[in-house]
């Protein structure tokens, strides 16, 4: 029997009254109904980091480090901000680099019309720098605010409960051949 798989759950924003916590608190009820994941959070209000790092933040960036380092695989819930993704997941991405290489990177977005597809595609380019492989499936919710009831559940689930459980079933089988091929080879070496 495979152990279930260390999944980090990626929180992309850090603004006060946030919507993030409703759809990553949806995302993270799909992924323990869909089974077969340990859930780590990480949340960038967790971790307050600025473009300037200095040594004071070592051990807060230390903690970071290991617990990106161990999961398999990653799922970003996201916002769209002005056509772009906020600049606390960036500098939260940009702390690390050797924690994401070879690992399986998955996007749950929100945002006006687009849903938050622009996000995605800036996120796509950035991952693909740190050697992470991104799903081609993902999560887009369009105004997301009208589509949540006030119990955090979605007033008309069937599309995103089916794309979440696509994204969950592949970001599943990446995370397995991913893990499988580090351990038989690390990655560093493949250079």
């Amino acid at each position: 029997m495979t152990p279930n798989l260390r999944l980090a759950l990626i929180y992309g924003s850090a603004r006060e009254g946030r919507f993030c916590d409703v759809v990553a608190d949806w995302a993270k009820r799909r992924i323990l109904r869909h089974g077969g994941f340990e859930i780590e959070t990480i949340d960038p209000l967790d971790w307050p980091l600025s473009g300037r790092i200095g040594r004071q933040d070592e051990a807060r960036l230390q903690s970071l480090r290991q617990r990106l380092h161990a999961a398999d695989a990653f799922v970003v819930v996201t916002p769209e901000y002005n056509h772009g993704y906020p600049a606390p997941l960036k500098a939260l991405i940009d702390a690390c680099y050797e924690p994401w290489q070879a690992k399986p990177v998955a996007f749950v977005s929100y945002g006006a019309s687009s849903g938050g597809l622009r996000a995605i595609e800036q996120l796509r380019q950035v991952y693909g720098e740190l050697h992470a492989v991104t799903l081609r499936d993902c999560v887009t919710l369009a105004h997301a605010w009208r589509q949540f009831g006030p119990d955090g559940e979605l007033r008309e689930p069937q599309a995103a409960h089916k794309a979440m459980t696509t994204l969950l079933s592949r970001l599943s089988w990446w995370a397995l051949a991913l893990r499988d091929a580090r351990a038989n080879t690390p990655y560093e070496v493949a250079a």
